[in-house]
């Protein structure tokens, strides 16, 4: 396994570093580094091919293993949650050879800037998206892990969420590789850190929790389930969620596809709601309660404008009258 000095040194490549393949002799000149994970570093660099993003520093047994899970994404074409994998080598800037690999580079923000700029009601939106591509990826037969906003970009101009790591990512029935203690059910008490498609679709939930609150926060008590439920009931935004992610969070979900329609099905009977101008229990809205009272003030406003001008034409007519009386 990589040391934390090793893993420090491969992650601080200075731009315009030169990184040549020992056995494909392929050139990538280094422009700035994205992130770093627990497996290594990785770099927006330029190539003859344009940019791609370069992986560079675990060790050559993951790196393979990384590689070869973005091999498995091009056997379900169009529902690719990873980036394509574009090549895999060995540098040699010294006595030991550094694997690395290269793929494609998604130019957009993070899911959690995302949806900070532009609003929570992107969330669902995003999250139906990504629980489709979530069960193509089930049915490859491999988990996601660790599932978390850094990990999920939104690509621009098309609004697709696309995963940029695939670090975390792990054959159905093994153990979870890699994961982070807000998204993990093992951390909450609500399941076991086992691959399976449950575990994916907790942390979806949790990335749901995540972007409405826009920060994460620790475990209080025993009781997981109930702080995540009591924070899914006090956030408005969530609250019209509820029964999707309590399902999964407790991992009665069989499949990601079903979360994903409960999901679609409650989205589309706010969005119903929304063009009748009703809300779900019938209630008028309160943008329409809020317009009934700019009309009611309109309306007294005007009659003081004309109770005004009544009173200026009576006065100017006595005075007329007076007047002629008076000649």
């Amino acid at each position: 396994m990589m040391t934390n000095d090793t893993l420090k040194s491969r992650s601080n490549y200075p731009s315009g570093t030169v990184i040549t393949g020992k056995w494909h002799k392929k050139q990538y000149r280094i422009r700035k580094k994205l992130g770093v994970g627990a497996n290594g570093a990785v770099y927006l660099a330029e190539s003859e091919a344009g940019p791609v993003a370069l992986k560079i520093g675990a060790s050559t047994a993951s790196m393979a293993s990384e590689a070869n899970v973005l091999k498995s994404f091009a056997k379900a074409q169009g529902h690719s949650l990873g980036p394509s994998l574009l090549d895999a080598d060995d540098w040699e800037p010294g006595a030991e050879p550094i694997p690395f690999y290269a793929m494609e580079y998604i130019h957009g923000p993070d899911l959690l800037s995302f949806v900070s700029e532009k609003g929570f009601a992107w969330a669902g939106v995003l999250v139906v998206q990504l629980l489709s591509d979530v069960h193509h990826l089930h049915e490859q037969g491999w988990i996601f892990g660790d599932l978390k906003p850094e990990n999920l970009l939104v690509e621009v101009p098309s609004n697709r969420i696309r995963c940029i790591d695939p670090g975390g990512m792990t054959k159905i029935g093994r153990s979870v590789k890699e994961f982070t203690e807000f998204f993990d059910r093992g951390y909450w008490g609500l399941g076991p850190r086992k691959a399976d498609p449950g575990y994916d679709l907790f942390s979806v939930a949790m990335v749901m929790i995540n972007l409405a609150y826009q920060r994460r926060f620790t475990k209080k008590n025993n009781n997981g389930l109930l702080q995540l439920m009591a924070a899914v009931k006090q956030h408005p935004g969530l609250k019209k969620f509820e029964p999707v992610l309590r399902k999964a969070l407790r991992g009665t979900y069989r499949s990601a596809s079903e979360m994903r329609r409960e999901l679609l099905g409650l989205l589309t009977q706010e969005k119903t709601a929304d063009k009748r101008g009703y809300s779900g229990k019938g209630e008028p809205q309160k943008q329409k309660v809020r317009m009934s009272r700019v009309k009611k003030r309109k309306f007294r406003k005007l009659k003081k404008i004309f109770a005004g001008i009544a009173i200026i034409v009576i006065v100017s007519m006595l005075y007329w009258i007076y007047s002629f009386y008076i000649v």
